[in-house]
């Protein structure tokens, strides 16, 4: 039987059609992978999101946010809004790790009030600063202040040594006021709770403001 040439060009004109849809079939195969990526990022910055309100939200309950939290907060917010959601997750995260960090001083000094902890013991006059050590950890100590928060303290005495005060270094020996009165304390107290995040860098603002108060 012959097979009219009008028949041989259309189903070469089918064949031709089908290796087309079968290509194009297999490239478009792959573009779904990318947009369940995206959508898996997007669930997992509403999430880390999620998580940093509720702790930030405990620990402006307690009054112990730290004042750069809500920034990172929003930060986080407008990258997950611009579709940015890996700097979403990394913002949000750090945001929430200050949230918990707040809570746990604010715990750490209810502990402290009631008298849970050793006494404190009379100040040393002077300490020289080792590998590891930062102003919160030295003011810790029982033989300084036995109290973290006590950290501006040392800083103050110290100011003309401490060009910032999240970052001394090894061998730097600070004079340590061994009779602070209770509103040097306070203030001190007060500075460490609101000053924010520690960071490295110029110095903070407030913390300048701090030096600068009687």
């Amino acid at each position: 039987m012959k097979i009219l040439p009008s028949l041989k060009i259309v189903g070469a004109a089918f064949l031709t059609l089908g290796i087309a849809v079968g290509c194009a079939s297999q490239q478009q195969q792959p573009e779904h992978k990318p947009m369940a990526m995206m959508n898996h990022k997007a669930q997992d910055a509403k999430a880390a999101i999620a998580a940093a309100k509720a702790s930030l939200a405990k620990a402006s309950a307690l009054g112990y946010e730290w004042r750069d939290s809500g920034k990172l907060l929003k930060k986080a917010e407008a990258a997950q809004k611009a579709g940015n959601y890996d700097e979403a997750i990394k913002l949000a995260n750090k945001a929430k790790q200050q949230g918990d960090l707040a809570v746990e001083q604010y715990y750490k000094e209810q502990k402290m009030d009631r008298g849970l902890q050793p006494a404190k013991s009379s100040a040393a006059g002077n300490y020289k600063v080792v590998k590891g050590d930062s102003l919160w950890r030295i003011a810790a100590k029982s033989d300084i202040y036995n109290n973290p928060f006590e950290w501006p303290l040392i800083y103050k005495a110290n100011s003309s040594k401490i060009k910032n005060a999240d970052l001394i270094y090894p061998g730097q020996n600070f004079d340590i006021n061994t009779s602070p009165s209770d509103s040097e304390v306070s203030a001190a107290v007060h500075h460490a709770k609101t000053r924010g995040a520690w960071r490295l860098g110029a110095a903070k603002a407030s913390d300048k403001m701090y030096l600068a108060s009687k």
